[in-house]
């Protein structure tokens, strides 16, 4: 055997090898992506009930929980499930909500043609679902997880709801499920976080 031959490595051993503080860097950076649009979720939660009136900023306000096609909150049980499990849901959350807030934005813009503010939130926050979504995506493809399953088109956007009140109604829920969604999908991360919580 040659110096030459002796000096070769498995490729495969040092690709793995490789791989972990790479999987660990693209976790941080996801949590990290995760842990900004939980606040600026939180924030577009806000402005969006400031600027449709009352009674939506009163105390004690309980707008009807309106169902979003294709989507609801995470369930009771997300955080009992399988890491992978959990990522998975999350990016299919958030492909799903991507179109919901882009909807949203588009009729606030005929609703609340004035405020700029919030139409921009929404129009980043459709960016951001979407960014969110791919990122966790990449995640799962890191960890070695098959990232997409025969996963249906997303929802269509809802159909323009009749009236003006139930098309908030609708507006806040699906801002609401975006704060949701994003606020679980930094928890899952941050239990794979090294030296986090999980």
């Amino acid at each position: 055997m040659s110096l030459r031959e002796g000096s070769l490595e498995d490729p495969q051993a040092d690709s793995s090898i490789s791989s972990v503080p790479h999987l660990e860097a693209k976790i941080r950076q996801t949590h990290s992506l995760a842990h900004l649009l939980t606040k600026y979720a939180e924030q577009l939660l806000q402005e969006y009930v400031q600027h449709q009136g009352d009674p939506f900023g009163l105390p004690g306000f309980a707008p009807p929980r309106l169902p979003v096609a294709g989507l609801s909150a995470p369930a009771s049980g997300h955080a009992s499930l399988p890491a992978q499990e959990r990522l998975r849901l999350d990016a299919a959350a958030l492909a799903e909500l991507s179109p919901l807030l882009d909807f949203v934005r588009r009729r606030q813009a005929e609703l609340n043609p004035r405020a700029a503010c919030l139409l921009r939130r929404l129009e980043d926050a459709t960016l951001q679902a979407r960014a969110l979504g791919a990122a966790v995506e990449d995640v799962l493809s890191a960890q070695g997880s098959e990232t997409r399953g025969p996963r249906p088109e997303p929802a269509a956007a809802p159909a323009a709801t009749a009236g003006v009140f139930p098309a908030k109604v609708l507006g806040l829920r699906v801002c609401g499920l975006y704060r949701d969604w994003v606020s679980r999908t930094e928890g899952d991360l941050g239990q794979l976080v090294p030296g986090g919580p999980g």
